[in-house]
């Protein structure tokens, strides 16, 4: 019997055209409520750099790959005033030296450690991206099937968000290594084969 009512309780809101309209309006009312709710999903946290040994160029290549919402978020954060990476060379200029400023690479032969510097190449904007471009010249060509230790830094984004995570992979010949600096690693080795 209740369940013949609650048919009919059905069917009248089907047949009044008042009182569905009333309900598709609730409905739609409560959708935009819960999509207006603040966000801070699209923020990733994380960030990845590609070391390639180039065996055309000789050249040890670094790319660094952000995501481009983040990556103004915090400039804005870093620099103290927005920025707008997507509109202005400047600000990706600057925030590329940013980039290249916290991160530090050297081959750790366990006697030392050789540090290395590379060149500043420049950034560019791709998709939801944003790319940093870094190179050693002649560092793949000068260890040629010499297996090495990698010593590095990557601290990118880690003064703005310090669960910040950083994915390095290292490809060589091939093979690819990868370390992740979370949180309370600073600096990290990785074996190149």
């Amino acid at each position: 019997m209740r369940m013949m009512k609650a048919q009919t309780s059905l069917a009248s809101l089907i047949t009044n055209k008042p009182a569905l309209k009333r309900a598709c309006l609730f409905l739609f009312a409560a959708l935009l409520v819960v999509t207006s709710i603040p966000s801070h999903a699209h923020q990733q946290k994380t960030a990845v750099t590609r070391l390639l040994f180039n065996a055309n160029t000789g050249s040890l290549e670094i790319m660094h790959r952000l995501f481009l919402h983040d990556a103004e978020h915090a400039a804005s954060v870093v620099f103290g005033t927005k920025q707008d990476i997507i509109e202005s060379a400047d600000s990706r200029a600057l925030f590329g030296s940013y980039v290249v400023n916290r991160f530090a690479l050297a081959v750790d032969d366990s006697a030392s450690l050789q540090e290395l510097t590379p060149l500043y190449l420049g950034e560019e904007i791709d998709g939801q991206y944003l790319w940093v471009y870094q190179e050693v010249p002649g560092f793949a060509t000068s260890h040629i099937g010499k297996a090495l230790q990698l010593r590095i830094i990557n601290s990118v984004l880690r003064d703005v968000w310090p669960d910040q995570s950083n994915l390095v992979n290292v490809e060589r010949g091939g093979s690819i290594e990868s370390i992740t600096f979370a949180v309370g690693a600073d600096s990290l080795q990785i074996a190149v084969p």
